[in-house]
Order: structure tokens, then C-alpha cells, then sequence
């Protein structure tokens, strides 16, 4: 997969200022506010920095936590986990295989067939409805 790396500035210039604060700090936004938590259309969600492919909406399911929450990337190359200290807890951090924007966490309570829960942030995340052919 071929690296983005910019200058800040030029994600400044790219991203609104909610979207800067988590793909490039590390931020999180409030539960429930995101415009991707109840969505139910079928297509690809991909990151809101770069483009890249992240998650299928077929893995997307209701956790109930108030942000979008997948039981798998597109892809093993499309995010990259990293533990995540911050905050005095221990968590594992997904962020953007492409750009290493912050994407959101990953959680072992997920439902089968991986028991896992990537909790994404909406504003990290730019929905593309697939087209019927």
C-alpha cells in the first residue's frame, strides 16, 4: 500500500476541523453524533483523510456503543492496530493503513465470527454506496 504522508498544514487545508482533531490528533467525538452510526445502506466506508478502502458494510452491525462499529476491516492491509496507553487505559488504537489517520479503537466483545468490535469514528469515515449493476 503506498504511504500519504503531508504536512499538517495540508490536512488542515484538507480536513474540516472536526475531522483534523481525530484522523490527526487522535481525538474522539460523541457518542451517538455520528452521521454513520445508524446508517444501513449498503457500500464501502473509507477513510475521510485519504481515500483508502477501511470496512464493508456487510461486517457493520449495531453494538449499541454510539459509534460505528465493524467486526472486520476490508482487508488485513487497510488499517494498522497499535496499542493505545493513553487515557490510563490500555486500549488498541485502528488507524488508516494509508495516511495513519486515527480511526477509533478495536475491542474483544465483538459479536462471531470474530469476536471483535471496531469502533470507528464517523467524521474518520467517508461512506460510498454501492452502485447496482
Amino acid at each position: 500500500m503506498e504511504k500519504i504522508d503531508l504536512p499538517e498544514s495540508e490536512w488542515r487545508r484538507r480536513l474540516t476541523p472536526v475531522q483534523y482533531h481525530v484522523l490527526r490528533e487522535a481525538g474522539t467525538e460523541r457518542a451517538f453524533s455520528g452521521h454513520y452510526t445508524d446508517n444501513k445502506a449498503d457500500g464501502v466506508y473509507h477513510c475521510a483523510g485519504c481515500g483508502n478502502p477501511l470496512f464493508d458494510s456487510e461486517d457493520k452491525y449495531d453494538s449499541g456503543s454510539g459509534w460505528p462499529s465493524f467486526t472486520r476491516p476490508l482487508s488485513e492491509q487497510a488499517v494498522v492496530n497499535h496499542e493505545d496507553l493513553s487515557h490510563g487505559m490500555r486500549r488498541v488504537e485502528t488507524r488508516c493503513s494509508a495516511c495513519d489517520g486515527h480511526l477509533g479503537h478495536v475491542f474483544p466483545d465483538g459479536p462471531p465470527p470474530t469476536g471483535l468490535r471496531f469502533c470507528m469514528n464517523s467524521v474518520a469515515l467517508d461512506f460510498r454506496g454501492r452502485s447496482a449493476d
